[in-house]
């Protein structure tokens, strides 16, 4: 398991991707092809899909935080790889003819989940 600044550059690595994507894409706005993603799951209206985003955008934002915190390092660890597998399986479901690359995404969130792991 990493330590010392390899596990401080490793958090704030882990952090960053939260930050990106759940603040920038998902709360501003920044990636359009997000919304569609969740807007394609039969769960949501139009409206719901809406507010399932921005929410989801938060908890990621917060996410974030709680790495960086080094709280309960174990529990957001296993909070952030829950996470990345409920995604990619709604999005490999419900949107893989919108996301343009499915199979590289599932092993981009891997090597994430990797880090994540070597990181709690």
């Amino acid at each position: 398991m990493a330590s010392g600044p390899a596990l401080l550059a490793g958090r704030w690595a882990i952090a960053l991707v939260w930050f990106y994507q759940g603040f920038w894409c998902k709360v501003l706005g920044r990636t359009p092809r997000h919304a569609r993603v969740v807007e394609a799951a039969p769960l949501f209206t139009a409206r719901g899909a809406h507010l399932f985003l921005i929410t989801l955008g938060w908890f990621e934002t917060l996410l974030g935080v709680w790495v960086l915190s080094g709280v309960s390092p174990k529990v957001v660890a296993v909070t952030e790889i829950a996470l990345l597998v409920v995604m990619n399986a709604g999005g490999v479901f419900w949107a893989s003819k919108i996301i343009p690359d499915p199979v590289g995404m599932l092993f981009q969130n891997f090597a994430f989940a990797v880090l994540i792991w070597i990181c709690k």
